[in-house]
């Protein structure tokens, strides 16, 4: 991985973080001081924003961190599935958080189910990405499990030699 990718990857997960934050920040005062007024269930709105947040501040942090084990040519260790886990766990309770979002939402969607039927899709394709990442988990264990084998057939080789 070349550094200008390196480098540009981490100002975008900066800048998502630094935007998570603030979303997160913009939510707790709003709990703290704008009360509801009966349209939407607000309160469990901004709690279940909060949650989210945390959740994709989880997934950046681990994504992070295994940038720095590329650039250091560490990925392919088992220190690496720990992330990769995390990643996998911030997507699936992304997942339920958007559900739950869903669920406080259909009431208000009466005259237009289509719109929770929509936001029930979006979970589903969310759930996706998670699939999706624990395949690539999946390769990444083949390829951790090569180079333990390379490694023990280039140990083996240079006792020979």
């Amino acid at each position: 991985m070349g550094k200008l990718t390196v480098h540009a990857l981490r100002a975008v997960l900066a800048v998502v973080l630094a935007g998570t934050v603030f979303v997160q920040a913009s939510m707790v005062w709003a709990l703290a001081t704008d009360p509801e007024d009966g349209a939407l269930p607000l309160t469990p709105l901004r709690v279940i924003t909060i949650l989210g947040m945390m959740s994709a501040q989880a997934a950046l942090i681990c994504v992070w961190r295994l940038v720095t084990m590329v650039r250091r040519g560490t990925v392919f260790s088992h220190t690496a599935f720990r992330y990769v886990d995390v990643v996998i766990g911030a997507i699936v309770a992304a997942s339920l958080l958007w559900f739950a979002v869903t669920a406080v939402n259909a009431p208000g969607q009466r005259e237009d189910p289509g719109v929770t039927l929509i936001m029930g899709g979006v979970g589903v394709a969310i759930l996706g990405v998670a699939l999706i990442v624990l395949v690539l988990r999946m390769l990444l264990a083949q390829a951790v499990a090569r180079d333990v084998e390379a490694a023990r057939m280039q140990a083996e080789l240079d006792e020979v030699i």
